[in-house]
C-alpha cells in the first residue's frame, strides 16, 4: 500500500491506508504530541487525512528543526484559536451569529453579529479568555467533516447559521 517519503529522504511503508497522525506516532511520541497538521505532496491537511497512495509527507509542528517559528504551524495554531474563540463567545453570548474567522498574518479574528444590538467590549475580554482556557483544558479534538455543498448548506441552515451560508 502507501510508501511515504519524509523530508529527510527516509521512507516508511504501510500495509494499509494510514494517516499523518499514525506516521507521527510511529516516528515517536514527541512528534505525535507536537504535530499540528501535515503536508501531503505539498498540500496542507489535517492529521486525520487518509493516506492510501505513495506520497511525500511533511509533518507540521509549531517550530522548524532549527527552532524557528514554522509559518504553517503558526497558521494552524491561529486557525484553531479562532475556532476556540468562536466557541467561547457563542457560549458566553447566546444568539451570536458567527460570520467569518480566518487566521491572518498578525493573529486571528472573528466577525460576528451580536443579538439585539449588543456588543462585545474590552471589559468582556477576560471572561472570553477564561472560557477559551476552559475549552482548551477539555482537550477535545478538532474534527473535520467532508460533505457535499448541498449537505453543508443543509447543516448550516439547520444550525441557523445564516451568515455562514453567505460565506
Amino acid at each position: 500500500m502507501p510508501r511515504i517519503t519524509l523530508p529527510d529522504g527516509s521512507e516508511r511503508s504501510y500495509d494499509a491506508p494510514t494517516t499523518p497522525a499514525q506516521v507521527a506516532a510511529d516516528i515517536g511520541p514527541g512528534l505525535a504530541k507536537s504535530a499540528l497538521g501535515a503536508t501531503i505532496d505539498g498540500t496542507l491537511c489535517d492529521l486525520g487525512t487518509p493516506i492510501d497512495a505513495d506520497c511525500e509527507l511533511s509533518l507540521v509542528t509549531p517550530k522548524t528543526r532549527d527552532g524557528e517559528i514554522d509559518e504553517q504551524g503558526l497558521f494552524l495554531l491561529r486557525h484553531s484559536a479562532a475556532h476556540v474563540m468562536a466557541e467561547a463567545i457563542t457560549n458566553l453570548f447566546p444568539g451570536v451569529q458567527l460570520v467569518y474567522g480566518p487566521p491572518v498574518e498578525q493573529g486571528f479574528y472573528y466577525d460576528m453579529a451580536m443579538p439585539d444590538g449588543s456588543a462585545i467590549s474590552s471589559e468582556d475580554f477576560e471572561r472570553i479568555e477564561a472560557e477559551m482556557k476552559r475549552i482548551v483544558k477539555e482537550d477535545r479534538p478538532f474534527t473535520r467533516y467532508e460533505m457535499s455543498l448541498a449537505e453543508g448548506m443543509e447543516k448550516l441552515q439547520a444550525e441557523g447559521s445564516k451568515y455562514k451560508i453567505d460565506n
